[in-house]
């Protein structure tokens, strides 16, 4: 039976939630799971799999870009799969990044207006830039899958940096756009994703 960590940073609370829907479709399929904020994981020895996640604002949350850097070495020899909630994505039907499997919630996902001329906005939500971090943090372990998520809204909850940023530049509405239908299917494809790269390790 596997042993699988999920764990993930949040700002308000709504990425938490999602990390637990994510651990319980990994569940389901008999893993033994446990679900950690990035700041109670002291090791990763043990698991068999990690599944890491964080809110995307400006940019990938640090600390799960952090994580993945001092967790380099640990994470050589078991897969890793990554999720970030967003209220923007400009995506075109991509399927990977960077030769990385990508899902995407099909709610989330709005194609530019000019293809051949992006916007700010378009630009810094493009589903390339947004993976970048991810992968680069990642360094050579590269990861299993990426999925973004659309996520909750609530400015009273966000610094006024990240605030002003989202309202200005994202120009997102607040509200919860969570699809816990997608989230729960990305989930739940994870145990067979997860034991297919591991017997490949």
């Amino acid at each position: 039976m596997q042993k699988v960590l999920v764990t993930y940073a949040t700002m308000s609370g709504s990425t938490a939630e999602v990390a637990q829907a994510v651990a319980d479709g990994i569940a389901a399929s008999g893993a033994e799971v446990d679900v950690l904020p990035l700041d109670r994981v002291s090791h990763i020895s043990g698991y068999h799999a990690v599944a890491l996640g964080a809110p995307m604002v400006m940019g990938w949350h640090r600390s799960a870009i952090r994580f993945l850097k001092k967790q380099r070495k640990a994470l050589k020899n078991i897969p890793v799969a990554m999720f970030a909630t967003a209220m923007s994505l400009t995506a075109q039907g991509e399927t990977a990044v960077q030769g990385v499997p990508v899902c995407v919630d099909p709610s989330l996902a709005k194609a530019p207006q000019d293809p051949r001329r992006l916007n700010l906005r378009e630009r810094w939500a493009n589903i390339a830039h947004y993976a970048a971090p991810m992968l680069q943090a990642a360094g050579p372990n590269k990861p299993v899958s990426v999925a973004f998520f659309s996520g909750r809204m609530d400015y009273t909850r966000l610094k006024p940096l990240p605030r002003l940023f989202v309202m200005l530049v994202i120009q997102a509405p607040p509200g919860d756009k969570r699809n816990w239908q997608v989230i729960r299917s990305w989930a739940s494809s994870l145990p067979q994703i997860f034991e297919a790269n591991s017997s490949q390790a």
